[in-house]
């Protein structure tokens, strides 16, 4: 025996302290929460006198204003997009969240209006186009404008920055 202790199988009242203290400590989505609360039950068991319900404990965290999944979408969205991702690599991580396209329409409209500058940020962190401390060769050329389509933008944005010569003034169109 290794003397490390189980823990006891969850219950209502545990789930719900579970699920409350995970709210309290993440800015965290309705998805979230949800695939939290099952992978915790699927570890630790089921021991309650009611069969599990995290889908009723999510939508009543959801109705109490606790999970707000339009204000995540809003401060996911402009935290990736201040780190230099584009629209495309955005929205993979809100769906992946689980936010759905009704709450998702004020962050669209911030990244779409944040495009250009998330573009910067970008070529300025991976030194490219008017970061470059030289012209890229062609081969450097394929792999900057990969960088930027991985990192969600627009393949015209990404060209651009790409063939913008070392020390440019980008401006935007």
């Amino acid at each position: 025996m290794t003397g490390k202790r189980l823990p006891p199988p969850l219950d209502e009242a545990a789930l719900r302290d579970m699920a409350l203290r995970h709210v309290a400590r993440f800015a965290t989505s309705r998805g979230k929460l949800l695939a939290y609360l099952n992978r915790k039950i699927r570890e630790r068991g089921w021991g309650g006198e009611q069969p599990a319900d995290p889908d009723g404990l999510a939508d009543r965290f959801v109705a109490l204003g606790y999970i707000d999944d339009a204000g995540y979408a809003v401060m996911k969205s402009a935290s990736l997009s201040r780190r230099g991702y584009g629209a495309r690599r955005i929205g993979e991580a809100l769906r992946a969240a689980g936010i759905a396209e009704g709450d998702r329409e004020q962050a669209d409209a911030q990244t779409a209006s944040d495009a250009w500058s998330a573009a910067d940020r970008f070529a300025r962190r991976k030194r490219i186009g008017p970061y470059a401390p030289a012209p890229l060769d062609p081969k450097q050329r394929e792999k900057a404008i990969a960088a930027f389509l991985r990192a969600g933008h627009a393949h015209a944005i990404a060209r651009r920055w790409v063939d913008a010569a070392p020390g440019e003034a980008m401006e935007e169109e």
